[in-house]
């Protein structure tokens, strides 16, 4: 993961203003293949999330806001995303956009999260 973000110039996650922006997670294995399941590539970005999340010291229970890119109908995400979702947020949940994309960086990607968590109370 550290070596894409120094080849690309971005971070993974940048404090400012008493937050931390996280830059969109992807759903791939360590191997680098992308599982063919949707929910598991949720999954597996969720996790990458709290792997941000607990560098700055933060948790799931930080995040404000989420914002997930969808390949594909997006419409029908309603049938799986939020069942992985909810394992990772809990109530009060936080805001969520969901976008329809024609494509993300990784052609076999379906998803991509990114985040916004406050970092200081």
């Amino acid at each position: 993961m550290t070596e894409d973000y120094l080849q690309y110039h971005f971070s993974p996650g940048f404090e400012a203003g008493g937050f931390l922006f996280v830059s969109g997670q992807i759903g791939l294995h360590p191997s680098g293949l992308a599982p063919s399941d949707p929910s598991e590539q949720a999954r597996i970005a969720f996790e990458r999330l709290g792997a941000v999340l607990a560098e700055a010291q933060l948790s799931y229970d930080d995040i404000v806001s989420i914002t997930s890119h969808h390949v594909g109908d997006v419409a029908g995400i309603f049938d799986w995303f939020p069942a992985v979702k909810d394992v990772f947020l809990a109530p009060p949940y936080p805001a969520w956009t969901a976008i329809g994309v024609s494509g993300l960086a990784i052609p076999e990607l379906v998803i991509e999260i990114s985040a916004i968590a406050r970092s200081s109370a």
